[in-house]
């Protein structure tokens, strides 16, 4: 039962995503490279979060009261606009990329940033969701069920939409061109 429990909810998770790569993205090894790229920036920025929680923990000393409280509030504002950095330094890439590509063989019609922003989006929110499923999926393999002493039985089925928001809004937001263009144009004019 838990190995059914595993994939019910990966593919519940994970199938809209799958469906994505498969249809759109598979074809093409120039999409794959950048879906694998955009999924190591997020974790880039993931590990970069992680080393400012860890100096900020060790600074304060572990105490406990309302500074921590502020020092959370802060240190996930500071994790969402590390990630929003990334997100705009690595669209600045795949216009470099782009360009690379067009001067390198100009016959060859280059992908559009469009259809690049879709993929790289697909990256993050792929690598996101793992990040956040990933332990909900652990527990669907383990020895014993959730649910049993008084938790939801009900927990995986909750949780699943929860990993999958995070794969279709990445895919959605970060393809929207129109938005990056004027918010790269703003951090980073040339």
């Amino acid at each position: 039962m838990t190995a059914a429990v595993f994939f019910g909810c990966a593919f519940i998770a994970f199938g809209p995503a799958l469906s994505l790569y498969v249809f759109t993205i598979a074809t093409d090894p120039l999409r794959v490279i950048f879906l694998i790229a955009g999924a190591f920036f997020w974790l880039v920025s993931l590990l970069l979060s992680s080393v400012f929680w860890f100096l900020v923990r060790v600074i304060t000393d572990n105490r406990d009261g309302p500074v921590q409280n502020y020092l959370l509030i802060f240190g996930v504002l500071l994790s969402v606009c590390i990630q929003e950095l990334f997100r705009l330094a690595y669209y600045r890439l795949l216009k470099k990329a782009n360009e690379g590509l067009k001067s390198i063989n100009p016959e060859e019609t280059a992908p559009s940033m469009r259809l690049l922003a879709y993929v790289s989006g697909l990256g993050f929110g792929i690598m996101s969701g793992v990040f956040s499923f990933v332990n909900t999926l652990s527990n669907a393999l383990g020895p014993g069920t959730v649910g049993i002493h008084g938790d939801s039985p009900q927990f995986f089925l909750n949780s699943v939409p929860i990993s999958a928001s995070p794969v279709d809004i990445s895919a959605v937001s970060l393809s929207s061109e129109s938005i990056l263009r004027a918010a790269s144009k703003l951090i980073f004019p040339v």
